[in-house]
């Protein structure tokens, strides 16, 4: 299973619209998917009290990361680095054991010109102390809101190196399982 995570907690954010996308080539490439969308971390997993003790509405998504073969993640850009929601929900997964060994690939989105280029790098930072081993390729979606049409679709350039970031991410992940 891959755990494709939505970066943002945002509402109707364009990091959801491209993770469905992920989740939905994936599926359709006959690999089983797992959204993971931090709009829908429960409330109480933001209390100062959940560092000691997780809320039980928190296991499915530590449950989606410890199962799961590769994990990517959609990182947008906010303020020249990744949202906090992202940092936080990192922060919440079992420590040292979260993410140690597991296959873990990047996407950026950003409104600018850069698409992401930097809160992915920053993102990477955090990853790596974790111990995951990171995909070499990353992909970046620049002018986000000109990049995804009304129904949440990429253009057929970019959609295309999409699927080629995704389909080497999946072998990488699967060369690793060994």
């Amino acid at each position: 299973m891959f755990a494709v995570i939505s970066g943002t907690n945002r509402p109707g954010s364009q990091t959801r619209k491209v993770a469905q996308l992920v989740t939905d080539f994936l599926a359709g490439e006959g690999h089983e998917a797992r959204l993971l969308d931090l709009q829908e971390l429960p409330p109480e997993v933001f209390s100062p009290d959940s560092y000691a003790a997780k809320p039980a509405g928190f296991a499915p998504f530590q449950e989606a990361i410890t199962d799961a073969q590769g994990v990517i993640t959609l990182v947008p850009e906010y303020n020249g680095s990744f949202p906090g929601a992202l940092k936080y929900f990192v922060d919440m997964l079992r420590f040292p054991e979260s993410l140690v060994g597991t296959p873990s690939c990047f996407v950026g989105l950003a409104a600018g010109r850069w698409g992401g280029l930097r809160a992915v790098e920053h993102m990477e930072q955090v990853f790596h102390y974790r111990r995951a081993c990171l995909y070499g390729e990353r992909l970046y979606l620049p002018d986000v809101f000109e990049a995804l049409d009304a129904e949440g679709r990429l253009g057929a350039e970019l959609q295309g190196r999409l699927e080629t970031l995704l389909r080497g991410f999946v072998a990488f992940a699967e060369r690793l399982a060994g």
